[in-house]
């Protein structure tokens, strides 16, 4: 099973309402299922080829990082990692099925998700980084001079982006997210961007992980605001060995910036159909998942 990838998935007696990058969400009458597959995608393209494991960890992670920040955000979880495969409504489906899905799926409320992601980063890099180069801003936001590649910022700095259905998202100010989602909500969220980076920012360090920057969603639930979607994963935020952080370059990562490097080296538009990953890529990016869950956790997968 642990060399297994799972690329797709059905489920008997269960409507799929969404196939997503990575996610399949199935309705389950009064919540939702999300199970996350081995996809892997860059760019914004899905490559053809999956990473095993992939979609436990980031399931595993997300598990982890609600339990660690409830105290901080309500979230949409429904019920614990250890309890998923006991929901009602997951009941019917064949015990091998059930076994499958316990390490890769998550019952949550039927939130409203907000129009907005919600970036923080902590340090000069990716996106940010080639912006800085020819402004000194990122995302708008007027920075220091002198800075080098992966320096650490000031401070944490809160950079939303739109949600593109097809294509790049693009960032936009904190006005412009203030507009769409109207300014109550924007201050939240923003508030509570900042306050769950910080917080995950000091847990990881102390476990030799360096979180430059993530991205977090929000959603309304009868009224009230919640933390939604994955949390603090390597696909939803960039992870540096602390060890080996040295400002001044591109950092070596335990996400999907290897996936990204690679691509980058090849004669590709970056528009589907995105090229299959060699075997050692998807080898050394499985091992990069697992180590990130390793030291977050401190437990095996």
């Amino acid at each position: 099973m642990a060399d297994s990838i799972l690329l797709n998935l059905d489920l008997p007696g269960i409507q799929k309402i969404r196939s997503g990058k990575v996610r399949e969400i199935f309705d389950l009458g009064d919540a939702l299922l999300f199970v996350a597959s081995d996809r892997i995608s860059a760019f914004d393209c899905v490559m053809p080829n999956g990473i095993p494991q992939k979609g436990e960890v980031l399931t595993q992670l997300s598990h982890f990082w609600f339990d660690q920040t409830e105290s901080l955000v309500p979230n949409h979880r429904m019920v614990k990692a250890d309890a998923v495969c006991d929901f009602p409504a997951l009941a019917a489906l064949p015990a091998t099925t059930r076994t499958a899905l316990a390490k890769r799926a998550m019952v949550v409320k039927k939130a409203r998700p907000l129009a907005v992601e919600c970036i923080v980063r902590g340090y000069l890099a990716g996106s940010g980084w080639k912006e800085y180069q020819k402004s000194q801003t990122v995302c708008g936001l007027a920075l220091p001079a002198g800075l080098a590649e992966s320096a650490a910022l000031p401070e944490p700095i809160f950079t939303p982006s739109t949600k593109a259905a097809t294509g790049h998202d693009e960032n936009i100010s904190f006005a412009a997210a203030a507009a769409i989602l109207g300014a109550d909500h924007a201050r939240q969220v923003r508030d509570l961007s900042l306050k769950i980076y910080a917080f995950a920012r000091d847990f990881a360090r102390q476990r030799g992980i360096i979180i430059a920057d993530t991205k977090f969603e929000f959603g309304l639930f009868d009224g009230q605001l919640l933390l939604i979607d994955e949390v603090l994963t390597p696909d939803s935020s960039r992870f540096w060995p602390a060890s080996e952080y040295a400002p001044g370059k591109s950092q070596p990562s335990f996400d999907k910036q290897f996936v990204r490097d690679y691509l980058e080296t090849l004669a590709w538009n970056k528009t589907p159909p995105a090229p299959a990953l060699p075997d050692e890529v998807v080898a050394r990016t499985r091992a990069k998942y697992l180590e990130a869950y390793e030291r977050l956790t401190g437990k095996k997968l």
